[in-house]
């Protein structure tokens, strides 16, 4: 996903959220990786993931030698990308180095959960999900190896989700290999997939709203019910069936899941026959909604 610079007008509002995202995030990854990765040998790729590799094989410092990773990569990234860096990533990768060591200087290398590395696995991952989420919302990006995945999505066209799959993964099997122990490159994509969807929740909400299309002979009565007792709106689109290409009207809207049963039972009342397709919505914007507006300068 590509991201531009967004630049906020100094000391207003948006420009304050947006930094103390930037810090509480950092801080908020650096413990995650401090009280419940790092001490379970847990390489959740990226940069992170390296430098824990590196820390249990010469003792070096994670936040240090990751921040020495970090910004060449940029650097790199600036220059084969655009500048689309801006110095809220540098910050954000900066001050999660700086946390990431202080809370070990003061913490050590003792894991808040002893002798649980599941338990350990899916908190990291929820910290680092909630951390990098934080960053993310103030319109910076994590950075490190993110940026190979980008710069290899630029010349080869793959998908960049993909490519970050694939560079993460190989960073987990270096950890394989180090450590010789199965149960570190499980517990790492424990911790990759946790994060990543904790990042789309912190990002995108949690939404209870579903999605419907409707394909019914009785629509007329199914658009009434949908306005006039649900008192939601929607929109009707012309369709053809592929069989016999008749035509059809096909009703798209948007409902809680309450209203949902409502209307399923409703509809199975008057057409048992109608054609449902229900899509989980994790964001909607508009009227009635959260407007795209307060999404934006949020």
């Amino acid at each position: 996903m590509p991201f531009f610079l967004i630049k906020e007008k100094p000391f207003t509002r948006k420009w304050f959220t947006a930094y103390s995202l930037i810090i509480l995030g950092a801080f908020i990854l650096a413990a995650g990786f401090v009280l419940f990765i790092t001490p379970y040998k847990i390489v959740p790729g990226g940069v992170y993931g390296i430098s824990i590799v590196l820390h249990y094989l010469f003792g070096t410092p994670v936040g240090l030698v990751a921040l020495c990773f970090d910004i060449p990569l940029t650097i790199i990234g600036i220059k084969f990308l655009g500048p689309r860096f801006g110095f809220k990533t540098v910050l954000g990768f900066s001050l999660t180095a700086v946390f990431t060591d202080t809370l070990t200087y003061f913490w050590g290398f003792k894991p808040l959960v002893e002798g649980d590395a599941l338990l350990s696995s899916i908190f990291g991952g929820v910290m680092a999900g909630v951390g990098l989420g934080l960053i993310f919302r103030s319109r910076a990006t994590s950075g490190g190896s993110d940026i190979i995945a980008m710069i290899i999505a630029k010349y080869t066209r793959l998908p960049l989700g993909m490519l970050m799959i694939y560079v993460d993964s190989a960073i987990v099997l270096v950890g394989l290999v180090v450590f010789q122990d199965w149960k570190i490159p499980l517990y790492s994509w424990i911790v990759i997939y946790i994060t990543g969807k904790v990042i789309d929740v912190v990002l995108e909400g949690v939404s209870y709203d579903k999605s419907l299309f409707i394909i019914s002979e009785r629509h007329e009565e199914i658009r009434e019910k949908i306005i006039n007792n649900l008192g939601r709106g929607g929109t009707l689109i012309e369709g053809k069936g592929m069989y016999n290409m008749a035509e059809k009207k096909i009703i798209f809207t948007v409902v809680s899941r309450r209203e949902l049963s409502i209307l399923e039972e409703y509809i199975h009342e008057v057409d048992p026959k109608a054609f449902l397709t229900v899509l989980d919505a994790t964001e909607i914007l508009g009227e009635g909604f959260k407007s795209l507006r307060e999404k934006v300068t949020d």
